[in-house]
């Protein structure tokens, strides 16, 4: 749910925020956009549902342990997606960010509301919980239009290529992201033998633990990078430059921290969170955090080759570790765990080291010559990519 969703419609509410912006400096209703993109984004989210149909058998029967409603409640995250993700986009780009964050505290709220209901209710299996979670973010959309509604006008028609001229890239990237991200217990799952079809969910447990700094990294993206985007959008590259070298080197800090931490006490907290039985290893915990560290340093400079106009560019570095990851994850090893842990580390440790190298290829070309910035791009690079617990 959290790869397919943001996966698929982050890039839309990017969109859709930087055209309504753009429509707003130029005194033109939004409400044909609007419309533009909702008809994009119910394209695509009938695609999705269609192809989860058409597998829901091998679905059911081999990553959701034959529990039909945990299918039922991924179709019903993909649809709160479009509709909260839409809504955001909608919320941001005309500046009702009171909503906005409405929006966010509201999501997380109800879903956990949801779950306390379900466990009173005294349910056992997990395929009702499964549809509380993706019901939670389409029930947040009317808690956050009660708060705000966007001011969205009549205005003229807007053509395809108004929402949709870097969508393409944006959507590729994003899935590549999200996979890179999230991929790693589904992988657990589908690669488990019979006698292993219950460690999944305790790598889940390890994996979010070993993701907090993630968490932290978000506030440091939100302080620096809009300062990055405006110094190459004033073509001030000399402080650019000096900018990202002071936040790669407080990410750099966070991420060996957090490797550190990790590997020591991870076992520990995993246990202290997860129940008894969740046994995880300070090898597991360690390698886990690793890669999202070289995760956060690719992250960082995938916004910063946005903020250069690179967004096309940063689909290669993206789509690059999600090959490594594969790759090493079915040369590897025959452990499970550590097979999947080193495609992780290595898959992010990739995409860390192409988006560099793409990233100083911009930079020695900026230097040669002004870089003309796509309408957009800078809007686009502000959109820090969302962590999902």
């Amino acid at each position: 749910m959290f790869l397919l969703g943001p996966g698929l419609f982050l890039p839309l509410e990017q969109e859709v925020s930087r055209a309504l912006a753009e429509r707003r400096t130029l005194n033109l209703g939004g409400a044909p956009l609007v419309r533009r993109a909702a008809t994009i984004g119910i394209g695509l989210a009938l695609g999705v549902l269609v192809i989860m149909i058409a597998t829901s058998r091998p679905l059911v029967e081999h990553v959701f342990d034959d529990q039909l409603l945990l299918l039922v409640g991924l179709a019903i995250g993909v649809i709160a997606a479009l509709a909260g993700h839409l809504t955001r986009g909608c919320l941001s780009g005309t500046s009702n960010f009171r909503a906005y964050g409405v929006y966010i505290g509201a999501d997380g709220l109800i879903r956990f509301l949801l779950c306390i209901v379900v466990a009173i209710a005294g349910v056992k299996t997990a395929g009702w919980y499964g549809v509380a979670v993706g019901a939670a973010g389409l029930l947040a959309v009317p808690v956050a239009l009660r708060v705000q509604r966007p001011q969205l006008e009549a205005g003229p028609e807007a053509a395809w290529r108004e929402i949709s001229r870097a969508l393409g890239y944006l959507l590729a990237a994003s899935l590549c992201a999200y996979t890179l991200m999230n991929i790693g217990p589904v992988l657990v799952k589908v690669l488990a033998t019979d006698a292993e079809t219950k460690i999944a969910g305790r790598f889940l447990s390890a994996v979010v633990v070993a993701r907090i700094p993630l968490f932290l990294f978000q506030a440091i993206q939100a302080a620096l990078l809009p300062k990055l985007t405006g110094l190459a959008s004033a073509g001030r590259l000399g402080d650019f430059r000096a900018g990202l070298r002071r936040l790669l080197a407080v990410v750099a800090v966070l991420a060996v921290l957090g490797t550190i931490v990790g590997y020591i006490l991870g076992p520990f907290v995993v246990k202290t969170m997860s129940g008894p039985e969740f046994v995880m290893t300070h090898r597991t915990m360690g390698l886990l955090a690793a890669g999202s560290g070289f995760y956060m340093m690719a992250l960082a400079l995938a916004q910063a080759v946005i903020a250069l106009g690179g967004h096309r560019r940063q689909l290669v570095g993206w789509f690059s570790g999600v090959v490594a990851l594969l790759l090493t994850t079915w040369l590897a090893s025959d452990d499970l765990y550590l097979r999947v842990e080193l495609g992780l580390l290595v898959g992010s440790l990739v995409a860390f080291a192409v988006m560099g190298y793409l990233l100083i290829r911009r930079l020695i070309l900026s230097a040669r010559q002004a870089i003309e910035l796509e309408p957009g791009n800078v809007i686009d690079a502000l959109h820090d990519i969302a962590v999902e617990p």
